[in-house]
């Protein structure tokens, strides 16, 4: 049983304010795997991730899904949606066992009085723009090799946290890409792995790869991305 008051995004709320969510807000617990809401589903509530984690993914007509972000307890999900009044523009599924709070449109809207509360829904989507801007960026202007070591210097542990697979995924790679390019990195000494944890060797040749020696030749990379996942 989840007390309304010890979540992050209400801890300075009125008791008046705590008493319209306690009554509103419905939890309900996730299996790794179940989807929360897929891309195009109407939208009516304000989901808030309390436990595990989930993904963010887009499909394309061919059916490959385009990853978008990974969310880790605690976060927002499905703000844009919220205050736009549209569809989810995106698919969000559990990676993890986990637990959602449901807040009705309408009453999220009735706590945006509370400056606390405003100021962290406004710092989650920045921090989503900003995440789009990154993701736009790696599709459209980074190779393969480039994205591999973009990741490495930016959130070297997630290669600890995650399976290839998992990573491979964030990078919109096979993970067969995945694995030829950590072993190039290797061999180039680049990195090295132990236990699965990498380690940079050569931190000034990975900056060169993701700054100058591998962006992808295109004179139209947004179109270039849009036909190679057939948008």
């Amino acid at each position: 049983m989840y007390r309304v008051e010890e979540i992050p995004y209400f801890r300075k709320l009125t008791r008046e304010k705590l008493k319209i969510v306690q009554d509103k807000l419905f939890i309900k617990s996730y299996n790794k795997n179940s989807i929360v809401f897929f891309e195009g589903d109407s939208s009516e509530y304000l989901y808030l991730l309390l436990e595990g984690s989930v993904k963010m993914y887009k499909s394309t007509p061919k059916g490959s899904k385009i990853h978008i972000n990974h969310l880790y307890a605690p976060a927002l999900i499905g703000e844009f949606a919220c205050f736009n009044q549209e569809p989810y523009p995106a698919t969000c599924e559990f990676i993890t066992d986990g637990v959602v709070g449901l807040l009705p449109f309408e009453t999220v809207y009735k706590l945006l009085e509370n400056r606390d509360f405003s100021l962290q829904v406004i710092r989650s989507l920045t921090n989503k723009v900003m995440i789009l801007s990154t993701l736009v960026h790696q599709e459209t202007v980074l190779s393969s090799d480039a994205k591999v070591a973009d990741l490495i210097l930016r959130k070297i542990n997630i290669f600890t946290r995650l399976k290839n697979s998992e990573i491979a995924s964030i990078l919109n790679l096979t993970p067969e890409t995945l694995s030829r390019i950590l072993t190039k990195f290797k061999k180039e000494s680049l990195i090295k792995m132990e236990s699965h944890k990498v380690i940079i060797l050569d931190r000034d040749r990975l900056l060169s790869l993701v700054e100058t020696n591998k962006i992808r030749e295109c004179t139209n990379c947004i179109l270039q991305f849009k036909k190679e996942h057939g948008l």
